[in-house]
């Protein structure tokens, strides 16, 4: 599997989400903001989650979908959902082939113990399936805010 190149389409999936399965060639056509979490219900991703829900108009305004991807059950992800009014679809990726084509899985430092955990990170993919632009170990404050000003100058190329 070839890891996905600005410039380059990415790699066509199927997966499983709150919203039924998820065929990103059936999303050609828009635009998509694929944004991957460690890990429903903790504060960053929670904060994340909601930023993106707080925009989320601007982003379909524009042509653009957002779809989360942790590797929590649906059952997690419809209770994060739930809570916190969440519009658009999470992909549960328990089996990581998601978080393994887009190479988002990381040894990280977790309380002095060496864990495999979701580097967060965001990837926009245009409207003919071509990565745009990528974000690897996003800090959340105002990164929805970046990643909708880059689908913005995005929409104006259009």
């Amino acid at each position: 599997m070839t890891l996905p190149a600005i410039g380059h389409p990415i790699t066509a999936f199927k997966a499983q989400s709150s919203q039924g399965e998820i065929d990103s060639e059936a999303l050609l056509g828009q635009h998509l903001v694929l944004y991957f979490y460690p890990k429903d219900n903790t504060p960053g991703c929670t904060t994340e989650s909601q930023d993106f829900r707080d925009l989320h108009a601007q982003f379909l305004a524009l042509g653009c979908q957002i779809i989360g991807v942790s590797r929590d059950s649906l059952k997690s992800h419809q209770s994060f959902i739930d809570k916190y009014a969440l519009p658009f679809a999470l992909i549960s990726d328990s089996d990581e082939a998601l978080c393994t084509q887009f190479d988002v899985i990381k040894l990280k430092n977790m309380y002095g113990k060496q864990v495999r955990g979701i580097e967060r990170s965001t990837f926009l993919i245009d409207k003919h399936g071509t990565l745009v632009q990528a974000w690897r170990g996003v800090r959340v404050p105002d990164h929805a805010n970046e990643v909708l000003q880059a689908v913005q100058a995005l929409a104006t190329q259009a």
